[in-house]
């Protein structure tokens, strides 16, 4: 015996072949199970980003495509904003030179309507101071010619019927002998004396010879009016007086000239 025999070996024992390719298999499945579960951690963490990228992404789009719209839609009320704005600033304009228009326009019918009122005062003036020198004129003549105030032969016949109407009534259309209108009652006169005269005014004012109203006879025919168009007559009856019926207030009156001055007169006799 070896003296070294009893002396245990430093020297690892030997394995077996069926041992190590036991081991070593055991190793190999031990990596690969962690390889297998490193796989699988690795798989499920980019699944798990997989399914949530997505999610991510799609959220995202959805806000900016919000943020858009709105930024549109904040645009587009910002312009219609401005576009109203824009458009009552215009109107105001318009409305303000409307304004202006309109102002000129009354205040130029208003001088016109002031001129027109201080023309027609003036012409009423005119026509006044034109009647009182008629009437004075009338007035003075009547006074002065005897063949005026005296009528004679058939004029004085007209000067009495007429006279001794006064205080009937006036009717319109009526030719006596209790009622007349103005046109009846000159008709009726002369037709005492054989004359027939047209029967309205218009006509009676033209029936004769014109003559002045500064040269009248008693028997002349006055007119109001122009000669053609008239629209009343009465007769004539000397010292700056008519005879005439007037209205339906008054009947038949005696009335002097400057009472409501003729227009003009004619002789028929």
């Amino acid at each position: 015996m070896s003296h070294t025999a009893h002396i245990r070996s430093h020297r690892k024992p030997r394995r077996s072949a069926t041992t190590n390719i036991a081991v070593r298999a055991g190793v190999a499945g031990g990596v690969l199970s962690m390889a297998a579960a490193g796989a699988a951690s690795a798989n499920a963490a980019e699944t798990t980003q997989t399914l949530q990228l997505p999610t991510l992404t799609a959220d995202l789009s959805t806000q900016v495509a919000q943020s858009a719209e709105a930024t549109q839609q904040a645009a587009a009320n910002y312009q219609l904003q401005a576009e109203r704005d824009t458009a009552a600033a215009n109107a105001a304009k318009q409305a303000k030179a409307d304004l202006a228009v309109a102002k000129k326009k009354a205040e130029a019918k208003k001088k016109a309507q002031e001129a027109a009122r201080k023309a027609a005062a003036e012409k009423a003036a005119s026509r006044s101071s034109e009647r009182t020198t008629l009437a004075s004129t009338a007035t003075t003549s009547a006074s002065t010619s005897t063949s005026s105030s005296t009528a004679t032969g058939s004029a004085a016949a007209v000067v009495s019927f007429v006279k001794a109407q006064i205080g009937k009534s006036y009717v319109l259309g009526a030719t006596g002998p209790s009622a007349y209108d103005c046109s009846g009652l000159v008709g009726a006169a002369f037709k005492q004396v054989g004359i027939s005269l047209p029967r309205v005014s218009q006509d009676q004012s033209t029936a004769g010879t014109q003559v002045s109203l500064s040269n009248l006879q008693a028997g002349d025919i006055l007119y109001w009016g122009s000669a053609g168009s008239a629209y009343h007559v009465a007769v004539y009856v000397g010292d700056g007086m008519f005879v005439g019926a007037q209205n339906p207030s008054t009947g038949i009156v005696e009335r002097p000239l400057s009472y409501d001055m003729p227009t003009g007169a004619v002789r028929v006799l």
